[in-house]
């Protein structure tokens, strides 16, 4: 099986080297041209999750940086940022084989949607990864967080379940994929409130002032999927509705009863603060303006999304050198102002 990762960074490497583990799955990985160097001289070291480290061999993948690469693939990931997916997909569509299989394992909700429409002659399924994943040192990913890959439960996705299990990945074929979507949406709005804290996700989650920032923005959120008819799915112990109430709770307590959501490395930090680490765009657009949009759609205000979109957007903008860190209390200030 011949499996390709449009946009190898760090969860397409991810997924892509375990793959790369199997005899019968051969990898390639779609990346930027220094990133794929890296990998063409080092291959890939993959840490954290459920085992010891990972090392894949250069020899053991092969790597390119455009995308007639695609050329014969039986299955796509595409992993490309959302801002990316309708470019990605115009430069796969002449390349891509007749039975090809596309699946998008990205953040947000309109990826899928937005492939289907560009490639209407393949099959696109959805797919969610549940855990963060940061690049250490260039050609080194970390694991940081746990979970099961989720994908849609469809015959064309069978060969691809099988693979990732095979692999040593938890993998869950979901047919209720749409609303998986809206949960992991719900988790991802805290990747704003980690990339401004500048401080690890479990410090982050473990104080109080940082959750009721989350707790705020997931309120807004839930009414805006109570207006479209949406419920999300439950992907832990505790129903989304119910999960505001909790990060609410006093550090001592919450550290008791919310054991699985503190069970995070103490290095991990999310996606977007690497992205202004880095000097790149973020996702935020496509998490906490996605909240926006659709409680506008309804007729609702999302006013502490919108704010917490805005500070992203200066954070952008301002030279590494000047970026500042958010302590809890005066990030909670700064959104409590703009209701």
């Amino acid at each position: 099986m011949r499996i390709v990762v449009m946009g190898a960074g760090s969860i397409g490497c991810h997924l892509g080297g375990y793959l790369a583990r199997q005899a019968d799955v051969e990898v390639t990985l779609i990346g930027r041209p220094a990133a794929m160097a890296v990998v063409a001289d080092t291959g890939l070291t993959l840490t954290g999750g459920r085992g010891e480290a990972l090392r894949i061999a250069p020899e053991g993948l092969t790597v390119a940086t455009e995308a007639a690469a695609v050329a014969g693939a039986d299955i796509v990931l595409v992993t490309v940022k959302s801002d990316g997916t309708r470019a990605a997909a115009r430069e796969l569509a002449p390349h891509l084989a007749s039975g090809a299989v596309v699946v998008s394992f990205q953040n947000g909700l309109r990826n899928t949607k937005a492939l289907r429409e560009e490639l209407p002659q393949h099959t696109v399924l959805a797919g969610m990864v549940p855990y963060n994943v940061l690049q250490t040192e260039p050609g080194s990913f970390h694991q940081g967080t746990g979970g099961a890959l989720m994908l849609d439960d469809h015959q064309s996705g069978a060969s691809l379940v099988a693979a990732l299990a095979a692999s040593g990945l938890r993998v869950e074929a979901r047919p209720d994929m749409r609303e998986v979507q809206y949960a992991k949406l719900l988790m991802n709005l805290n990747n704003a409130v980690n990339a401004l804290s500048g401080i690890p996700l479990r410090a982050q989650l473990s104080d109080r002032s940082y959750r009721t920032c989350l707790a705020l923005c997931q309120r807004e959120a839930l009414a805006a999927f109570r207006a479209a008819g949406v419920t999300p799915a439950q992907l832990g112990p505790v129903r989304p509705t119910f999960v505001p109430r909790l990060l609410l709770l006093p550090d001592a307590l919450f550290a008791r009863v919310a054991k699985s959501m503190l069970a995070i490395d103490a290095t991990a930090r999310s996606s977007m603060w690497e992205d202004l680490q880095r000097g790149r765009l973020t996702e935020v657009d496509s998490l906490q303006g996605e909240i926006v949009a659709l409680a506008r759609q309804h007729g609702l205000a999302a006013p502490v999304n919108t704010r917490l979109a805005e500070l992203v957007h200066e954070a952008e903008q301002t030279p590494q050198s000047k970026a500042r860190s958010w302590p809890g209390p005066e990030l909670l200030a700064a959104l409590r102002g703009s209701v």
